[in-house]
């Protein structure tokens, strides 16, 4: 497969034995050859989904100072504001490359319980609070509205994911009722200046979770994802669709009958270079921290081993993205 195929799940929506059945036949098909598709009727309205792409380029257009008032507290809490240059997502693989040339705005859980399970030891960074600018008050409702109306896209999803593996259909709904996900704005700037050797807009990667919700902008300088046989294609931006891929703990649980594909944004041509910015807002579905990744058992035939050990998602969560965020260095002590 060398196109990323667009999905109705409203007929999955729907919830008829026919509708959910056909829905999760197209998706398993791309899941298995391509590891992305693109689904339309989903159930959020573009008029919401342009006031956030709206409020997002607002924070972008802040100052410096004004955005760095909610930058990025610590290298393993991801959320709050990070400048341009100062992530490689290329590190997640260790591969060395200069910065990405992309500025973000992170957000991850909120209105989270004072509990042990949320707020002790365990848990870690996962349900860090969340940082906000001073100079857009109206952000924080907004972005708070969009993780909700995500986060139940993601879980439909799963849900289609379930039966297109031969599973229940609530299968993964104690897994994610506690998901440790991430809302992230990206701001690719116009490229003035001619990017360093190595350096793209965001190096090539996986995604680390279960699944990732994209909302992108048709603009020089595009997503591109790379085909089995490692030829890398654009992506096209589609009026009212999200891109989906798998990620990484979702290939291993289907003991990589599913591929998390890599994918990256290049830098656009140098003579479209200076007006060429471009906003994506990506959801990022992550598993509770305490759900264990093992092999699905209708994912392993007789006499089959799994590929990969048990791990759970906020550890594997944490590796990757504290290699991303310190260039490979590990966490600052």
């Amino acid at each position: 497969m060398d196109t990323v195929p667009v999905i109705d799940i409203a007929p999955f929506l729907e919830g008829t034995t026919a509708g959910i059945e056909h829905v999760a036949k197209q998706i398993a098909h791309a899941c298995e050859e391509i590891g992305f598709f693109q689904i339309t009727g989903y159930g959020v309205s573009e008029e919401f989904i342009q006031q956030v792409y709206d409020m997002s380029r607002r924070f972008f257009d802040l100052t410096e100072e004004q955005k760095a008032v909610a930058a990025q507290p610590a290298t393993d809490q991801v959320r709050g504001w990070t400048a341009v240059g100062m992530e490689g997502l290329s590190y997640s693989l260790d591969e060395v490359a200069p910065g990405d040339l992309k500025e973000k705005m992170d957000m991850g859980p909120f209105n989270v319980p004072n509990d042990d399970y949320h707020r002790g030891a365990e848990a870690g960074p996962h349900f860090a609070t969340n940082v906000w600018p001073d100079a857009l008050p109206e952000m924080r409702p907004l972005w708070e509205r969009y993780f909700a109306e995500m986060s139940e896209v993601s879980r439909q999803v799963m849900r289609i994911f379930a039966v297109a593996l031969g599973l229940d259909i609530e299968f993964f709904e104690d897994k994610i009722n506690d998901h440790i996900s991430m809302f992230r704005a990206l701001n690719y700037p116009d490229q003035i200046e001619p990017p360093l050797p190595g350096q793209l807009r965001a190096g090539a990667h996986s995604d680390y979770g279960s699944l990732t919700l994209l909302r992108q902008e048709q603009r020089p300088g595009s997503l591109q994802v790379m085909t089995k046989s490692g030829e890398w294609f654009d992506v096209p931006a589609i009026k009212g669709a999200l891109v989906v891929n798998i990620g990484d703990l979702m290939a291993e649980w289907t003991n990589d009958r599913w591929v998390s594909t890599l994918h990256r944004v290049i830098n656009p041509p140098r003579d479209a270079a200076n007006d060429s910015r471009r906003i994506s807002l990506v959801f990022f579905h992550q598993p509770n921290y305490d759900a264990m990744i093992t092999c699905l058992p209708t994912c392993l035939a007789p006499g089959e081993q799994p590929k990969h050990k048990a791990i759970s998602s906020g550890e594997h969560l944490f590796s990757k993205f504290v290699k991303q965020a310190t260039f490979g260095q590990g966490v600052a002590t």
